[in-house]
């Protein structure tokens, strides 16, 4: 697997197809694999005539996994894309994350529109403002000794998820604490790139999409029917509704 170095951060990539590059950003305690490869989201996007770029963050995958929750600071995370998109002479790309990587995206979107053509936020809604989610229940169920020691209900959902990956829980843990910071009502609505906002009707973690999408103008909402925050993921709706938002693109 390529991989390149942002200052002493290792960060290991998929580069596949021709044709318009779209980065693909993952979700907290997941990979690149997990994300995108398994649930065929870089067939599909190969299928549709497009170069489809994906890495692991920092902390995850086969990146470099670092303890020091500073080093996790959402804006820092986000830099490791551009360094990702400088690396490959990539001037301008479509990017689509999900959950931590749409988080990640929006930041994109905001300090660095012209590196953008267009984002696609997944599994995220107004939690990008108002938080939610994985907090530091997560964070002590993923430095427990097993997960039969976690009670929290969402903290079990996470470890299991973190043990059936074989991440590294500690690097779990401080991305988590290091990653929190929300954005501002204020700065959402700054955001002028074309944008959709593709979240489970089920999803308790992400919050609403329709009230994210009346703060970011001009963007689309795609509601992913009876999909929860983990199995909306590889939807065949939500597959459908990036591919035309992408085909609108000039």
């Amino acid at each position: 697997m390529p991989s390149f170095h942002h200052g002493d951060v290792e960060i290991a990539y998929l580069d596949e197809g021709e044709g318009e590059p779209i980065l693909l950003v993952h979700g907290f305690a997941s990979t690149k694999n997990v994300n995108w490869v398994y649930p065929a989201w870089v067939s599909e996007l190969k299928r549709l005539g497009r170069r489809v770029i994906a890495l692991d963050n920092r902390g995850h995958g086969e990146s470099s996994k670092l303890y020091d929750s500073a080093q996790y600071e959402i804006s820092i995370m986000a830099s490791d894309v551009i360094a990702l998109m400088d690396h490959l002479d990539i001037a301008r790309a479509d990017i689509m994350g999900y959950s931590l990587g749409s988080r990640m995206t929006a930041v994109l979107a905001l300090t660095r529109p012209e590196r953008l053509r267009s984002i696609i936020l997944g599994g995220i809604g107004i939690g990008m403002i108002t938080g939610g989610g994985p907090g530091e229940n997560v964070a002590l169920a993923l430095e427990a000794p097993s997960l039969d020691d976690v009670t929290d209900p969402v903290g079990r959902t996470f470890r299991a998820f973190a043990d059936q990956t074989r991440s590294d829980r500690r690097a779990l843990a401080a991305c988590l604490r290091g990653s929190r910071r929300l954005m501002t009502r204020q700065e959402a609505g700054a955001i002028s790139l074309p944008t959709l906002i593709a979240v489970g009707t089920k999803d308790e973690i992400a919050g609403s999409a329709a009230a994210l999408g009346e703060i970011i103008p001009g963007s689309k909402v795609l509601d992913i029917p009876n999909r929860d925050h983990m199995r909306a993921v590889g939807d065949k709706v939500y597959k459908a509704g990036v591919a035309e938002f992408l085909s609108a693109r000039p």
